[in-house]
């Protein structure tokens, strides 16, 4: 029997409800804490309506906003006002250079820029270089500096591009905005929410869009399977930009929880946050979970509760699992993508487990688990049959996923999203085996991606750089593992002959002047590259060889 779809019963998903629920049922409770500086879920609601209010004015419907700063209030604040007018939200990861800024500007099509004080300097060269490149925009974007409220007066209005006109501060751009702003909802839960890109190279940007549904499911889940509750207080060591937080911008807001927000991860200011204000979950790279746990004897402190984290990437070395856990850390391990929302699959924990002993319990918290209650599939296939592996923990395929946290698809690239969708799958691109009890074990990356301090670093990107320094005749890149980053670039440099003055301080200097500082190769290793029959490089090889490198070969950064 047919039932009509009304308004009675049918409104679409979007994360916006969070906020105005919270707002609604815990109005003076905190939702955020940034030094001094506390706000209510009621506050944050208006703020957020007073923002929507102001872009509203300054786009239509699906443009798109962008912002570069580090963990703020502000940030925090856009993830929710941008929606609200109906606009679409790009986060620029921080640690990018100019050049792909400017990149990254240009193809998002941005109308206006939220850029902290801190980061004026480059967004003045990346809008030099956009204004200058054939893609310049017909407008120039509207610029709103976001003044760090721990350092205020830290930038010069005047030193702005002379002649770009008027910047407006954040505060005051919201100051005269509209507290009682009529929220604009999407007309679907298909709409864009967010854009947020990956680490494309430079020439070929992947922008991933979001949709409300995604953005309203994916949160929900992530707080659900770590247990969080109306009570729990998040502290913000994860950046921001990351898929927006791993969502949990949106998490806390469905919860009505307490977000703590820090501008500069270092270990006193962890401990010192979770102390005062008796945090109770946190999320980060493991660089992160290094500084916990190698902090130094003077800035660490006893624990006020059980503190739960989650990690992704490149699991922390059981040696560091093992520190957390006796200081009263409980990690989980995750595996997730840009193009999942963050977080797609867990390594849920079983009370069995409990007993088994410490280096066996680390390796299987290395494991990157089940599937989220979001996706309809997970598998392990052959991607030439698309067939699914033997669960024999030996057999590798390519990880593959399927259902609402899953993106839309790649900005302005049909032939990208066509190929990672083929044969209804998502093709992650990521090898692994399934295990017998079904938890999934990332084994490689068939695109060789890096992963340092949380960030993806495309190893063809750096090759690419390399095979234009004039005295280089080869050169490939491989992860090697790094004790504060968890992996760092490594790579294997063959000279051309009769090659002079080139060593590995030089070849760092040049990469420098070519790539992003945290892209830039830490080793530089000088040998002849290990080849197949047919000529094609032997990475496997040279990932043993950079495993087996011994501490005494110093990095270049």
């Amino acid at each position: 029997m047919a039932t009509p779809k009304c308004a009675a019963n049918y409104a679409p998903l979007t994360p916006i409800l969070f906020l105005e629920r919270s707002a609604s049922v815990y109005p003076e409770r905190t939702s955020i804490i940034y030094g001094d500086l506390r706000f209510t879920w009621k506050q944050t609601m208006e703020r957020c309506r007073c923002l929507a209010s102001k872009v509203a004015q300054l786009v239509s419907a699906g443009q798109t906003v962008s912002v570069l700063s580090p963990n703020s209030p502000a940030v925090y604040e856009l993830n929710f006002g941008v929606p609200m007018a109906r606009a679409v939200l790009n986060s620029i990861n921080s640690r990018l250079d100019a050049r792909m800024i400017s990149v990254l500007l240009s193809h998002s099509e941005t109308k206006v820029l939220f850029a902290d004080s801190q980061h004026l300097q480059v967004v003045q060269e990346a809008l030099r270089m956009w204004l200058s490149s054939s893609d310049a925009p017909a407008e120039k974007p509207q610029i709103i500096v976001i003044e760090d409220r721990l350092d205020a007066g830290s930038y010069n209005f005047q030193t702005f591009l002379p002649g770009w006109g008027e910047l407006v501060e954040y505060e005051e751009f919201l100051a005269s905005g509209d507290p009682s702003f009529p929220i604009q909802w999407p007309l679907d839960d298909w709409e864009t929410i967010v854009l947020n890109y990956t680490s494309g190279t430079t020439s070929r940007p992947k922008g991933v869009l979001y949709h409300h549904r995604g953005a309203y499911l994916a949160p929900l889940i992530t707080v659900q399977f770590w247990g969080m509750q109306d009570e729990s207080v998040y502290l913000w060591t994860l950046p921001m930009f990351h898929c927006n937080g791993w969502t949990f911008i949106w998490g806390m807001a469905a919860i009505a929880g307490t977000n703590v927000i820090i501008r500069n991860v270092e270990a006193k200011a962890i401990y010192d946050s979770i102390v005062k204000h008796k945090v109770t979950h946190l999320c980060g790279a493991p660089v992160v979970f290094n500084t916990i746990a190698n902090a130094p004897p003077q800035d660490k402190k006893k624990l006020p509760g059980r503190v739960f984290t989650i990690t992704g990437g490149a699991p922390p070395p059981p040696s560091v699992l093992s520190n957390m856990e006796s200081m009263g850390f409980t990690v989980l391990h995750s595996y997730g993508l840009t193009e999942t929302y963050g977080p797609a699959l867990v390594c849920v924990w079983k009370p069995e487990w409990n007993g088994l002993s410490a280096e066996e319990r680390a390796r299987i918290k290395a494991r990157q688990g089940v599937a989220t209650v979001g996706l309809q599939g997970l598998d392990v296939l052959d991607p030439d049959t698309m067939k699914a592996v033997p669960r024999d923990a030996k057999t590798i395929g390519e990880i593959m996923i399927r259902g609402h946290t899953v993106m839309k698809g790649y900005f302005k690239d049909e032939d990208a999203t066509r190929k990672a969708f083929e044969g209804g799958w998502y093709h992650t691109g990521d090898l692994g085996v399934m295990h017998p009890d079904g938890y999934v074990e990332v084994k490689d990356r068939s695109k060789d991606i890096i992963i340092s301090g949380g960030e993806n670093i495309s190893s063809i990107e750096v090759e690419s750089v390399l095979f234009k320094h004039p005295q280089i005749m080869e050169a490939a890149v491989v992860a090697r593992p790094d004790k504060h980053w968890g992996e760092s670039p490594c790579a294997f440099v063959t000279l051309r002959e009769g090659a002079m003055g080139v060593n590995a301080d030089t070849i760092v200097a040049y990469c420098r002047e070519h790539l992003p500082k945290f892209y830039v190769p830490k080793t530089i290793v000088f040998c002849e590259l290990p080849k197949t029959t047919t000529g094609k490089v032997q990475k496997f090889k040279l990932r043993e060889m950079a495993k087996a490198l011994p501490q005494s070969v110093a990095s270049k950064l």
